[in-house]
């Protein structure tokens, strides 16, 4: 890990993570859930069962208004037999009953009823009550409390002026709904807890790439560019893209960190061959400007020798800053000079160059008519004469060079074969690495690297064909782009 950079913290699982926070949220939402489903589900109970009370009150006091009874007709023995059956003997046997009947007049006073000296029940109904004619007038009944307990009551009038009263207790569906309450907060609350634990391993499950995603993270921080974040084995789509996402960063990352580091190898090198490769002619030009200033140069035939090697050695300089130059143009992508080139031409013209420089040497040319191709001139120029120039240089004088120009798929092909010796595979894959020389030889080592710049820039492209014993063949590509 690089010194004054934390490492990142990991796996941090209280409630302000992630995972806190989807598991507090998904509790929070079913919990909200159970609590109006209970409050729905027990009102909509509450609201039927009190309805079944009323239902049942509405039908017993229609029945009894119905009849048209008196009271005197009440206390007869059939009649009193059938309402104590319903309400009045049930009050004998318990202080709360579940019903209480009662007779009262006009004032709101209990009656006795058959002889029945009105219970404390009864007592309490027609207290309650009040004036039963509100309550005898009105279609629903109203709720009302004896002895703490409540009670749906409704009222009857008859027809000599008094008036039934009718309350039955609410005490049962009071319980029923609290058990009910009671059922469903305890059920509720197991189902909190299932899915608290069910959300926490889900999230876990559903959460290991983010955490694979800060591993790999915290191991590139540490200088491991080659980690990238695994597939998950159950991956959601979401994570599944972040994922391949981040995998083509950290590709892209990895490419730019190799490329940069590569380039600046590269040039810490280019400086170094450039500086070797000037500091040889800079010297050679200072020995003898020192012979000359020490005065050991008395002959005129050693004063002209030294005159030589230094012109020879400033031309070789000026060379090198040359190609110097123009690979520093190429490396900037300048703007050709484009234009329709015929390569046939500039073919031929490389062809008889070489043939005067060396006349011995058997040159052949396959390129007929006239091939246009839309480039710069004076850079396919330089392109062709250093490739007749590496013939020169690094073969025999005897041996035989072709030189063509075709059009074919598209593309036109300049090619420059010699029949010499060769190179060696580990040779050939630097041959246009700059300042590269096989066997040491002649030369800067630069023209194969300004071969490559200039097909390049036009869009094209240098490849080699060798072997040793085999010849050397290089064939530059260039795009067909004639413009009329």
């Amino acid at each position: 890990m690089r010194p004054g950079r934390p490492r990142p913290r990991r796996r941090r699982h209280g409630l302000h993570s992630l995972r806190g926070k989807l598991t507090l949220t998904n509790v929070g939402l079913l919990a909200v859930g159970i609590v109006v489903a209970t409050a729905a589900s027990l009102v909509g109970m509450r609201h039927y069962l009190l309805g079944q009370i009323d239902n049942q009150l509405i039908k017993t006091r229609d029945s009894v208004v119905d009849s048209r009874l008196t009271m005197r007709q009440i206390d007869s023995l059939a009649a009193l037999t059938l309402i104590r059956d319903h309400f009045v003997q049930p009050t004998v046997n318990r202080p709360r009953p579940e019903s209480v009947f009662t007779a009262v007049g006009s004032g709101g006073e209990a009656l006795p009823i058959a002889g029945f000296v009105p219970t404390d029940a009864q007592r309490s109904l027609a207290a309650a009550i009040g004036d039963p004619r509100a309550l005898a007038a009105g279609r629903a009944p109203h709720e009302v409390t004896l002895h703490g307990a409540t009670y749906r009551a409704t009222a009857a009038r008859l027809t000599d002026g008094n008036y039934l009263l009718f309350a039955t207790s609410t005490d049962a569906l009071h319980q029923g709904i609290a058990k009910a309450l009671r059922l469903d907060l305890g059920v509720g609350t197991l189902l909190l807890a299932l899915l608290a634990c069910l959300t926490m391993f889900s999230v876990r499950l559903r959460m290991r790439p983010l955490e694979d995603m800060v591993e790999t993270s915290s191991a590139i921080a540490e200088g491991d560019l080659t980690r990238r974040v695994p597939s998950s084995h159950h991956p959601t789509q979401e994570v599944e893209q972040l994922r391949v996402a981040l995998n083509s960063m950290l590709h892209q990352v990895e490419s730019a960190y190799r490329t940069r580091e590569r380039s600046a190898a590269q040039l810490r090198r280019f400086v170094a061959d450039a500086s070797h490769e000037l500091r040889t002619p800079l010297s050679a030009i200072r020995g003898y400007l020192q012979l000359y200033d020490k005065g050991m140069l008395t002959e005129p035939g050693e004063r002209r020798r030294a005159w030589d090697r230094m012109n020879a050695e400033a031309d070789r300089m000026g060379r090198l800053v040359d190609e110097l130059l123009t690979l520093a143009r190429l490396d900037q992508r300048p703007q050709l000079r484009l234009r329709n080139v015929d390569v046939v031409r500039l073919v031929r013209d490389a062809a008889e160059d070489l043939r005067a420089q060396q006349p011995e040497r058997p040159v052949t040319v396959g390129a007929e008519g006239v091939l246009l191709v839309h480039a710069d001139e004076s850079g396919l120029r330089q392109v062709l004469g250093n490739l007749v120039a590496n013939v020169r240089v690094h073969t025999p004088a005897d041996v035989p060079v072709r030189l063509t120009a075709e059009r074919a798929d598209g593309v036109v092909r300049l090619c420059v074969q010699d029949k010499g010796p060769g190179l060696a595979e580990q040779d050939a894959a630097r041959v246009f690495d700059r300042f590269f020389r096989a066997g040491g030889g002649a030369g800067s080592g630069l023209g194969m690297a300004i071969v490559q710049g200039v097909a390049e820039a036009h869009g094209g492209q240098v490849a080699v064909r060798t072997d040793p014993g085999e010849g050397f063949a290089v064939t530059v590509t260039l795009p067909a782009q004639a413009r009329s």
